[in-house]
């Protein structure tokens, strides 16, 4: 498999102050670990940068400006409780978007078979007009809507392993038949949606929560009940993964027991369904992931089962 993988410098720029999860060492110990002699193969390239226009795809002209004029020129802004701005915060965030773009132009293109982006701030908690969760764009929504309007995919799936429910997307596709929002994530947990009732205008809303304390064999089962055969019936013309690794037994903030093996078995999973419904075109974009330890061992698992030599 021709895996690319996409980083820039400006992901390392977003500073959420000390002591926030969310933190620039995330890419850090990714970079760190993907330079081992399995990764030699990996397509590697820097994320290209976002542009307004991708941005507009999603989130309102008047909600970017709110932005612009929030972002501090020094020190930090703080949006709500979890959620900050610095400096380098736009920087990274249309970088983020670039790069989800970029991949996506890849795959649609045949230039590579897959694609992981390695940048941040995450997406999947921003909803078209409110940044939460440590999120500012919608990197995974951008991504679709630019498959759609660029290269004329019909059906975008998203499926989203992160723990905590990706609000954010599935408020951007619920009133969309063309795209398909799948999520297991751990309930009760922030943000409190992600009921199995949640199932969008057009029944294009896949939700699987899973309780505290659940494992391999629970998130399993929920792949293979509720999330695998909607995915093949749904039969995207790309299918995008958000990526968060935060389900890992050592993530601080939640409480499933994921291993990197159940990462790798869903990887490869979505790629058979990707496989059979879409020519194999996927585009993976990173999202949560707090345990330094846990994130890059799960990326790593992610990766080498994306380049097909796990």
């Amino acid at each position: 498999m021709n895996t690319l993988l996409l980083t820039h410098p400006a992901g390392l720029t977003h500073d959420n102050g000390p002591g926030h999860p969310e933190r620039a060492d995330r890419v850090r110990v990714i970079e760190r670990i993907l330079e081992h002699e399995k990764f030699t193969t990996l397509i590697r390239a820097q994320a290209e940068n976002g542009t307004r226009e991708m941005a507009l795809r999603v989130h309102p002209e008047s909600y970017i400006q709110a932005l612009e004029e929030v972002c501090p020129r020094d020190g930090l802004a703080r949006l709500d409780s979890d959620t900050t701005m610095s400096p380098g915060t736009l920087a990274a965030a249309f970088r983020a978007i670039g790069g989800a773009c970029q991949a996506v132009d890849e795959v649609m293109r045949r230039e590579v078979d897959n694609a992981f982006v390695a940048m941040r701030p995450p997406g999947h908690h921003a909803e078209r007009a409110t940044p939460m969760g440590f999120c500012f764009f919608n990197n995974a929504a951008v991504a679709a809507r630019h498959a759609m309007a660029v290269h004329g995919a019909s059906r975008v799936a998203i499926m989203d392993f992160d723990v905590h429910h990706g609000n954010g997307t599935q408020d951007i596709f619920w009133s969309d038949p063309n795209v398909m929002y799948l999520s297991t994530h751990e309930m009760p947990l922030y943000p409190g949606t992600g009921s199995i009732a949640e199932r969008g205008e057009y029944n294009n809303i896949v939700n699987a929560p899973l309780c505290a304390g659940d494992a391999g064999p629970q998130f399993r089962e929920a792949m293979e009940v509720a999330i695998l055969p909607r995915l093949d019936r749904f039969r995207p013309d790309l299918l995008i993964i958000s990526a968060g690794f935060d389900a890992h037994r050592r993530d601080p903030l939640a409480n499933i027991n994921l291993v990197e093996a159940d990462f790798a078995w869903a990887t490869a999973k979505l790629m058979d369904v990707a496989d059979r419904t879409c020519g194999g075109r996927l585009v993976s974009v990173l999202e949560g992931g707090y345990d330094l330890d846990g994130l890059s061992r799960s990326v790593a698992a992610h990766v080498l089962t994306l380049m097909g030599v796990a």
